[in-house]
């Protein structure tokens, strides 16, 4: 793409904290699981001997010695270690002067503890028997709170994974002799010894030796970069080829990647301070029950009795925790994350679930997401009577025991090629000169490929017949290699960076959805702007650092877009931190899923339309869910206080429990539809009938 293979040419670049369940108290998902199943367990003899529930289905409680003290014993062990996170919640809530779900459900459950052992103690003669409820109200919510932090997963370790590119150890020079020591240990101006394969430890400069670093994990340079003596290089960055000495200048908090570690910590901090909608809701839904009980208590206080006035304010305080709306957001996050999962949508973050579908701009970074990551072969030119299948043979032939990525690909296109593949040959006396090519005895005959540099070593010119072919290819980015026979050119092959077949359907279908598609690179201009115009993309950044990314987010949220930002890279993980949405392509590094609010499984850019399809489907589910949990419950508050007594009706504690229950049931099977949305890529991001047909 931008640097021919072995060419000298250095890349052109050288030159939320919400106010959630998940947070009360430091609760964890395994927490709610245990205190659910005991609670469980323990509320079906409560139920069983409750006399309310018996009197409503029509059965005679059990009566044996003590059984009376059953509901009273077994619900009090329910409210003290199933309701204790509740409990704690709310206490939390009204010190931080934030009401929410955690206090309504505090209120109604030490309503209902209270209100029952005073019914079961006999004072005043109340009939406030409410263990039954008590234990299917704490069971529920800790089975909704269970669902919901199971669905959010593991906290983000995007740092550790960013130190984990740094190797354990470095082979430091000592002298005559090489020591291995912790990085730690290292110091500036130490020398240290870079194997192939290895990875810098420490930023530095080439005292002795040359070689191509992959860089791409830094940089974003989709190509090895070569680097000879004198130049710096990366830590964290590999060697692909060669041994060489570095002299160490930067260490610990000052090298590039600590810097690249800065800025992921800042961008997560600086996330979004949205809270869910439950969280909103159930606020409103305190001051509305608390507002409601007030009224209640002076209303029948003066129209009826104190006795009234208890009875009312009991049910109303009970009442207006709804066991739906506990289950209300829960149940859709848990199936919209199972439906996510199966489809490759792995959701690590429930905002960026409720966020998606707002999208304005999907920020796709260019290597291994819109492109392949892994170069290959898009162009053979010959430049005398040899045939094009001849020269992609001897080229292949030459660089068949090279491990480079660009002989790689070389070697796969001449596998695949139907004249090529007829003639394999095998090379000898194979020798590679890093930055300037590689060359092999093939059929007695010395054959060479490689970039402008090893024409210019030579002192020979590229023959005027492939002067139009390779100014096309580079004018588009391409790699341009040229195949020598004897020091005579006979050929020269473009090697790019393969476009994704799927990246078409997938910006199409973005378009269409009205979000606009954005590209970003550190590649050079000429090879951005080629992948753009062949995917219609709306705007690109091109030849950007790492910190620019994080900056190019930025400014786009400062022109008013949401931003989702869709990368693979360890330099892509302070704009995925920094986006509105961070959407990771799993087959990238750890540092790059754990900076993205979702990860996906597979590589293919269409399951960005299956998350924003997906978004919007829960999102509606959400609303209908807490709509109908929130508005019967704003409906059965005001019968339950008594609006209608004049008239003669008066909603019992037992019916509104029960109408209640019915209510968790109707959320439930509602959530269940979200089963039935198709999120496979083919479905939301179809190809167009003449692409099908494509080959």
């Amino acid at each position: 793409m931008s640097t021919p293979h072995h060419d000298h040419k250095s890349s052109s670049h050288d030159g939320h904290e919400g106010h959630n369940h998940d947070e009360h108290a430091g609760h964890s998902a395994t927490m709610f699981k245990d205190r659910f199943w005991l609670s469980l367990l323990l509320s079906i003899p409560v139920i069983v001997f409750s006399p309310m529930f018996a009197s409503f289905l029509g059965y005679t409680v059990p009566e044996f010695s003590g059984s009376t003290w059953i509901a009273p014993l077994l619900g009090t062990v329910i409210f003290l270690y199933g309701g204790s996170p509740f409990l704690q919640g709310g206490v939390s809530e009204i010190r931080s002067r934030q009401p929410g779900m955690m206090l309504l459900i505090a209120m109604a459950i030490t309503v209902a503890f209270v209100a029952s052992w005073v019914t079961t103690l006999g004072i005043g003669g109340f009939e406030l028997d409410f263990w039954w409820e008590l234990a299917l109200l704490v069971v529920i919510m800790l089975l909704g709170h269970w669902m919901e932090m199971r669905a959010l997963g593991s906290a983000s370790s995007a740092l550790d994974a960013l130190a984990a590119l740094l190797p354990e150890k470095a082979e430091k020079v000592d002298g005559d002799a090489i020591h291995s020591v912790a990085i730690s240990e290292l110091t500036a101006d130490d020398i240290v010894l870079v194997r192939p394969g290895a990875r810098v430890p420490a930023d530095g400069t080439i005292i002795d030796g040359f070689a191509e670093f992959d860089e791409s994990m830094i940089t974003g340079e989709s190509q090895p970069v070569y680097r000879n003596s004198g130049e710096t290089v990366i830590a964290g960055t590999v060697a692909t080829d060669n041994t060489v000495r570095v002299r160490v200048e930067k260490i610990g908090a000052d090298t590039t990647l600590a810097g690249i570690q800065r800025m992921v910590a800042e961008a997560q901090n600086s996330s979004s301070r949205a809270q869910a909608l439950a969280d909103r809701a159930a606020a409103l839904l305190f001051w509305f029950a608390l507002a409601a009980g007030i009224i209640t208590a002076i209303v029948w206080t003066i129209i009826g009795s104190p006795d009234d006035a208890i009875v009312r304010t009991v049910t109303v305080l009970v009442i207006a925790c709804p066991h739906a709306l506990g289950l209300a957001i829960p149940l859709v996050i848990a199936i919209s994350t199972e439906r996510a999962a199966k489809t490759g949508l792995l959701i690590k973050d429930r905002l960026a679930l409720e966020r998606m579908r707002s999208i304005d701009i999907v920020l796709f970074d260019k290597t291994g997401t819109l492109t392949e990551g892994a170069h290959a072969v898009t162009g053979v030119a010959a430049a005398s009577e040899v045939p094009e299948g001849d020269v992609l043979a001897l080229a292949s032939a030459a660089e068949i025991n090279s491990e480079h990525p660009l002989a790689r690909a070389i070697v796969t296109a001449a596998a695949a090629h139907p004249v090529a593949s007829q003639s394999p040959r095998v090379g000898s006396d194979f020798r590679t000169a890093a930055g300037r090519g590689v060359q092999a005895t093939v059929d007695g005959e010395n054959i060479m490929v490689g970039g402008p540099n090893m024409l210019r070593e030579l002192g020979v010119d590229s023959p005027d017949s492939l002067h139009d072919k390779i100014s096309t290819w580079t004018s588009r980015g391409a790699g341009v290699l040229h195949v020598l026979r004897n020091k005579e050119v006979i050929g020269a092959i473009a090697v790019e960076d393969h476009i994704r077949p799927e990246s078409r359907d997938a910006v199409r279908a973005l378009q269409d959805a009205g979000v606009k598609v954005a590209l970003i690179t550190g590649d050079a201009s000429q090879v951005a702007e080629s992948v753009a115009q062949e995917l219609g993309i709306d705007e690109v950044f091109a030849e950007v650092l790492p910190q620019d990314k994080d900056t190019k987010v930025t400014e786009l949220q400062k022109r008013g877009f949401d931003v989702a930002m869709v990368g693979d890279g360890v330099n892509d993980a302070p704009a995925l931190a920094r986006a509105d949405i961070g959407i990771a392509i799993g087959a990238g590094t750890d540092v790059a899923m754990e900076s993205a609010g979702v990860v996906l499984a597979s590589d293919d850019p269409r399951a960005v339309l299956s998350m924003i399809t997906l978004s919007k489907a829960s999102y509606s589910k959400m609303v209908q869910n807490l709509v109908w949990a929130s508005g019967y419950n704003i409906l059965a508050v005001p019968l339950a206080a008594g609006v209608l007594a004049p008239i003669g009706f008066v909603l019992s504690p037992a019916v509104g429990a029960i109408l209640m229950s019915l209510s968790t049931i109707i959320v439930a099977f509602n959530a269940q539809l979200l089963r039935r949305i198709d999120l496979k890529p083919t479905h939301v991001a179809p190809a167009t009938p003449s692409e099908k047909l494509q080959p």
